[in-house]
């Protein structure tokens, strides 16, 4: 609740409608979502994980989750990025210095500071915990320069989080976290983005230079390891589940209210068994999606409080086992939309039912840091929980 008095589900009256009326104009354009981001904005949001007495909403992990379902319904690509940003903030509130913490979190408590993460390198590729560009030291800072290939929202942010190499004698595995301010850098940003699906999330490649001060380190030198395992990594699974959770669920719900108005010309008939059976079969893998979200994020959040111990590779495999278990059936799930509402309904963009778009757009969740390498890091953590620890 904010000073005012006002709840998140106050502000969110407002936005999804916003959400809702522009989600097609940045799918249609590929274009950032500028108008559902401005409301997002406005509306204090960008703070909801930002400590009160920094004047944010202090939100916990179970609040994000269901805020972002919420914001996945009315347009994935603003929830994406906003549940991206919140990864950013998360860092800052639990492994930033008091002085950066002072400076930075009250702007984006107030929707004037939004968070763009820079982790990917050309050589590196998507490896999170590694990285080649280095810190350089000097008297007046740290000097940043710093290339990525992909960075969401880049050309928009207001500041950055880079992974960078802790110290140019450091190896690759030595990564530290650092903020920087657009006001800070010099940014030049390039590159098309025209995909299939999530084409509102306007990805560049961007070159960023510059120096920051030594207080701008998150975690310490050489200490993104544990910002990873502890902030980063979770906030990445449980976030994106609950969007594409929200996408798939909220286009389910609005299918259902086409099946069952009595307007409606044609389509499936509802007393068959076979569409009965297959609204069964795609409200269970919703289902299954919301319960496994839920544990994991009740899990999490014990975890970070010190309320119950959880080994590392045990709590990894359960983050694992949930963004791939949220990715393949979020979308398994609206396919089965589409083939029970049939070609006029389910796979026409002109549909009262945005099935096309959210089948292009979950389309890209396996993909986005790829399932095949969840699945194999799965397999060898399995073999180190002899005890089979299921969460």
């Amino acid at each position: 609740m904010t000073a005012s008095g006002q709840t998140v589900d106050d502000v969110l009256t407002d936005v999804l409608e916003t959400l809702r009326k522009h989600a097609a104009h940045a799918d249609k354009e590929a274009s950032f979502p500028a108008h559902g981001m401005a409301s997002v904005r406005g509306s204090g949001l960008l703070g909801f994980l930002v400590p009160v007495e920094y004047g944010g909403w202090g939100g916990d992990l179970s609040g994000l989750v269901r805020t972002a379902q919420r914001l996945g319904g009315a347009c994935l690509n603003t929830a994406t990025i906003w549940a991206m940003h919140c990864q950013q903030v998360d860092a800052v509130v639990r492994f930033g210095t008091r002085e950066l913490k002072e400076e930075l979190l009250p702007s984006v408590a107030r929707g004037e500071t939004y968070l763009a993460s820079i982790t990917t390198e050309a050589v590196k590729g998507w490896s999170f915990v590694s990285a080649q560009s280095p810190i350089v030291p000097g008297a007046d800072g740290l000097h940043l320069d710093r290339w990525a290939p992909v960075v969401s929202g880049g050309a928009h942010a207001d500041g950055f989080l880079l992974t960078m190499r802790a110290a140019p004698d450091a190896p690759s595995h030595e990564v530290s976290l650092v903020y920087a301010g657009r006001d800070q850098v010099s940014v030049e940003c390039s590159g098309d983005w025209d995909t299939l699906g999530m084409r509102g999330m306007e990805n560049v490649s961007l070159k960023l230079s510059g120096t920051v001060p030594e207080r701008n380190l998150i975690g310490g030198p050489g200490g993104f390891r544990t910002v990873a395992s502890e902030s980063a990594i979770p906030l990445a699974h449980l976030g994106l589940s609950a969007c594409w959770l929200g996408a798939a669920r909220d286009v389910f719900a609005q299918l259902i209210g086409h099946l069952r108005d009595p307007r409606r010309k044609g389509g499936p008939a509802l007393t068959s068994d076979l569409v009965r059976e297959r609204l069964a079969r795609i409200r269970l893998d919703l289902e299954l999606v919301h319960g496994y979200l839920g544990r994991v994020t009740q899990e999490v959040a014990e975890v970070r409080e010190g309320a119950r111990e959880v080994r590392a590779e045990v709590l990894q495999i359960h983050l694992n086992s949930l963004k791939l278990a949220a990715s393949d059936l979020s979308f398994r799930a609206v396919d089965r939309m589409v083939e029970l509402a049939g070609l006029s309904t389910g796979y026409s963009s002109s549909s009262p039912v945005p099935l096309e778009r959210a089948l292009r757009d979950l389309r890209s969740a396996s993909l986005n840091y790829s399932n095949d390498r969840l699945w194999t890091a799965n397999g060898a953590l399995s073999l180190w929980d002899r005890s089979v620890t299921l969460a």
